[in-house]
């Protein structure tokens, strides 16, 4: 099931969660009832075609927590060891924004780049849960672009400022909730069209349910909340008039533009 969150083209202010269905070559979206909570959900009846909508991001978290070096080609792009464990930072949510809307460079930096990444979106409350249970807290997988000022990245050591900026999480478009194995996918990263990142998330170092439960571990996981899992080597800069896309095998393509 692929789900989603959007606004009516009209303008009208009020947001539908709905799923994606497919009928003699339309595109439509179902519309839920009111109360979503990742958990129980029941439909409306309406629907209404994808192209009389857009896109919203799909989850409103509270946090991003983001994986740095999890993938070991990128780690070797980076010159850095192997982790011990996870190396975790946080994204605020004020970063998010969606598919198909505008990634902003800050004058702050001179070098913004893109990392294509496997994104957990959480489904229930997740507390201290271990590895083999992980799956039963996952709501879904969706695409995320981790974008990252990285000459302030290098500046600070740390990277709440790099990671941080407003527009830098574009998220989406859909989250998908059939994902049977997600240490086995193909991870692309497009600029311009051209290939510029090409894995598998069988190269994580730490795989999404070994992260829920550290992360967990250390924090409560909230229904929405957004784990990062890193991206693979190949990342490069963004600039002005750029596009950028992320192809997560059985997840969807996440399109951005940058200015």
């Amino acid at each position: 099931m692929k789900f989603g969150r959007f606004r009516h083209k009209t303008g009208e202010m009020r947001t539908y969660y709905g799923t994606l269905s497919t009928d003699a070559g339309n595109t439509f979206i179902n519309i839920l009832e009111e109360g979503f909570d990742f958990t129980n959900f029941n439909y409306t009846g309406r629907q209404y075609e994808l192209s009389e909508l857009e896109f919203l991001p799909p989850s409103i978290p509270t946090k991003i927590v983001a994986v740095g070096l999890n993938y070991k080609d990128h780690a070797q792009e980076m010159q850095k060891k192997l982790p011990e464990e996870p190396l975790l930072f946080i994204k605020p949510s004020s970063s998010i924004i969606a598919h198909l809307e505008t990634i902003l460079r800050p004058a702050a930096s001179q070098r913004v780049d893109y990392e294509s990444e496997l994104a957990i979106v959480i489904g229930k409350m997740a507390k201290n849960v271990k590895k083999s249970d992980a799956e039963d807290y996952i709501f879904g997988y969706t695409c995320l672009n981790d974008v990252t000022a990285r000459d302030l990245q290098i500046k600070d050591i740390q990277y709440t400022r790099a990671k941080g900026f407003d527009t830098f999480a574009p998220i989406g478009p859909f989250v998908e909730t059939e994902i049977e194995n997600p240490a086995g996918l193909q991870i692309k990263g497009y600029l311009n069209g051209e290939l510029k990142q090409s894995s598998n998330t069988s190269n994580l170092i730490f795989n999404p349910y070994e992260l829920v439960e550290f992360i967990s571990g250390i924090m409560t996981l909230f229904p929405g909340d957004i784990i990062s899992t890193g991206t693979p080597s190949g990342v490069g800069s963004l600039n002005r008039g750029d596009i950028f896309e992320i192809e997560i095998e059985n997840i969807g393509k996440l399109k951005n533009f940058v200015e």
